[in-house]
């Protein structure tokens, strides 16, 4: 068994933080090509109202420079760049490169093109100069993180005096009915659309692991106000199946 003190979790298997990385870099590199069509099946098409509900909140103004980390396949990514217009610029960042591959394609294909740059980033690791960006944003990437606080630090180091963070995530469900619900739906039904749809079962059976492992919403602000952010606010949607939190450098 991996060793205490260097072992995290793997949905809810405990192994070496060490391969973390390369075991979710696996996960995705299995599912890139079928990630769009997964998202609608698996949300009923919903998550692009969570979605659109996290770009409204960013607040983003033209001219600005945004970080999208874990950005997929660019939901995120696309909106933004049209908000900060051809003075601004979004970083459009994955730590996997089919995942990243997919989304610059649709991204290009969308006509995007001078405000949009593409990079393989690890989000414990941040390339980017202290106090140069105006929006941190991470969209159903986190829980997939080896060390969470280190990512965090990161992030509030790399933003401006005045930026933000926003973190669309999985969370805890509010009440007890809906949680049974979902846990029927993660684990007896997701895994058989993943198997039908991207032949790949237990990809999707570790997306529902791995949302159990995640911090829950109060957990979560305090590793954001650890971090150093303040004004942290929660806002849940869909019952908290869904959270977004927001934090401020200041």
């Amino acid at each position: 068994m991996a060793d205490k003190q260097q072992s995290t979790h793997f949905g809810y298997r405990s192994v070496d933080a060490d391969e973390k990385a390369g075991m979710v870099r696996g996960v995705f590199d299995s599912v890139a090509s079928k990630y769009d069509v997964m998202n609608d099946l698996m949300s009923l098409g919903v998550h692009r109202l969570w979605k659109r509900f996290a770009v409204e909140l960013a607040g983003v103004r033209r001219g600005q420079h945004v970080l999208d980390l874990a950005s997929g396949t660019g939901d995120l990514a696309d909106r933004f760049a049209d908000l900060v217009g051809p003075e601004g610029l979004v970083l459009m960042t994955d730590i996997n490169a089919a995942m990243l591959n997919v989304g610059r394609d649709r991204m290009l294909d969308r006509g995007h093109a001078g405000n949009l740059s593409y990079a393989q980033v690890d989000a414990e690791a941040l390339p980017f100069a202290d106090d140069s960006l105006d929006l941190i944003t991470i969209a159903f990437g986190l829980r997939n993180v080896t060390h969470k606080e280190k990512a965090l630090g990161a992030m509030h180091r790399a933003l401006k005096p005045g930026g933000r963070v926003l973190i669309l995530e999985f969370s805890k469900p509010l009440n007890k009915p809906l949680e049974k619900i979902y846990d029927l739906y993660s684990f007896r039904l997701l895994p058989k659309i993943g198997e039908l749809v991207a032949k790949d079962a237990e990809s999707y059976r570790y997306l529902a692991e791995s949302i159990r492992m995640h911090p829950d919403q109060m957990t979560l602000k305090g590793m954001l106000e650890e971090a150093g952010f303040e004004r942290c606010d929660v806002h849940n949607l869909t019952g908290g199946i869904v959270a977004v939190h927001r934090g401020f450098k200041l």
